[in-house]
């Protein structure tokens, strides 16, 4: 049966809003009719003319951080230490560090588009869910979170867009062995001007960054600006989302696929 294969990837762009103002990527494309001056420098004496229809290479300079584009986050990235609820605290795996049968596993996909805009999904969330599509969690399955912002990107309130996964959610998950998750929000958490208001009324430090934070707890990873989950069913397929491998990083650039068998 010929396998298909799903980009759920959003591209590095410029001028999209795919991030806060101060935090998107900028890229310039270096044309073919650009870029004779880098060549000749290596080779003294070459003359435009001499390539084949003068032209040279395209290239492209970039600033971006880690966590522009479909990317995988680190447990370091959330906490310096990670597994305070496994035992003995330890450092937290870099990017470069995680292991790679974490990122080649069984895909589930919980459909979260219902929830408005700031909500956070909570542990009854996910079983409810998990319920609805028939779906006992295995380790190591990589859990999906369709939410409404998959619809919104590229759009002006993209990163104030759909719900966010609570730590309640996000312990219910790794607590039955699965150590990659990923969303197609901004962010695994709700979006920040939401989390703003609460915290503007109960001052309450525990609702900032809770997703992310219960990485403290039991270390995982989450892949953030997926996009097209709404193209893949509940289950029956296999996510490949290797990250580059950034020494010491918090997060690395990764082309996440969904492989189904059909």
């Amino acid at each position: 049966m010929p396998r298909r294969f799903v980009d759920i990837s959003i591209p590095l762009e410029s001028d999209v809003a795919s991030d806060p103002p101060l935090a998107l990527p900028k890229i310039q494309y270096l044309r073919h009719d650009q870029t004779f001056e880098r060549i000749a420098s290596f080779f003294p004496g070459l003359q435009k003319s001499d390539l084949p229809d003068g032209a040279g290479w395209a290239l492209e300079k970039v600033d971006i951080t880690t966590h522009n584009g479909t990317h995988l986050d680190a447990p370091y990235h959330f906490h310096p230490t990670m597994d305070h609820a496994l035992g003995a605290p330890k450092p937290a795996a870099t990017i470069d560090q995680i292991p790679l049968e974490w990122c080649f596993q069984p895909g589930v996909k919980l459909d979260f588009r219902r929830f408005p805009d700031g909500y956070v999904a909570t542990a009854n969330d996910v079983e409810t869910e998990l319920k609805r599509i028939g779906h006992t969690l295995k380790p190591l399955e990589i859990v999906l979170v369709n939410t409404s912002a998959g619809a919104k990107y590229g759009q002006p309130d993209y990163v104030d867009s759909g719900c966010g996964m609570g730590r309640e959610a996000t312990l219910y998950l790794t607590e039955r062995g699965v150590r990659v998750t990923g969303i197609d929000g901004w962010s695994w958490d709700a979006p920040f001007s939401f989390t703003a208001k609460r915290y503007a009324k109960d001052h309450d430090p525990k609702i900032i960054w809770e997703g992310h934070k219960a990485g403290r707890d039991i270390g995982y990873c989450h892949l953030e600006k997926l996009h097209n989950l709404e193209a893949l069913p509940a289950s029956g397929f296999t996510i490949a989302c290797f990250p580059v491998k950034v020494k010491g990083g918090s997060a690395g650039w990764t082309r996440a696929v969904a492989i189904l068998d059909n």
